[in-house]
């Protein structure tokens, strides 16, 4: 069998409200919103065709998320003040987890997306 090498080239979001969802992520990357985006399609980033960081794409689906993400985005933030920026951005604290060593804060986006943000990457168990 050949050897394969992938990289995250996209990171997709299905959404009721893209504008909505894309203009928080927008907000916690510190990345714009591509030219072009509507109420229907978004994108950050998604004109960088070399993607030196992975592109983020919005789109409206007609169903609403039912269950708990089976994949999330791990954010890292070292700023003690992270958690209630992302608040103030219109993310919500699901709750606070801890492990020897490594510590984290479950969050959900405006849509209800998981997702965590750490002080620091996880390097592995000690």
């Amino acid at each position: 069998m050949a050897e394969m090498t992938a990289r995250v080239g996209n990171i997709a979001f299905d959404c009721d409200d893209v504008l909505k969802v894309a203009a928080f992520w927008s907000a916690v990357l510190g990345r714009p919103l591509d030219q072009g985006s509507s109420k229907v399609w978004a994108s950050i980033g998604g004109a960088d065709a070399a993607r030196g960081e992975p592109a983020w794409y919005f789109a409206q689906v007609p169903e609403r998320k039912q269950a708990k993400n089976r994949v999330h985005v791990d954010l890292v933030d070292p700023d003690p003040s992270a958690v209630e920026a992302l608040v103030r951005l219109g993310a919500t604290v699901t709750r606070e987890e801890q492990m020897p060593g490594h510590s984290w804060t479950v969050m959900q986006d405006p849509e209800g997306n998981e997702f965590c943000i750490a002080a620091k990457s996880f390097t592995g168990w000690d």
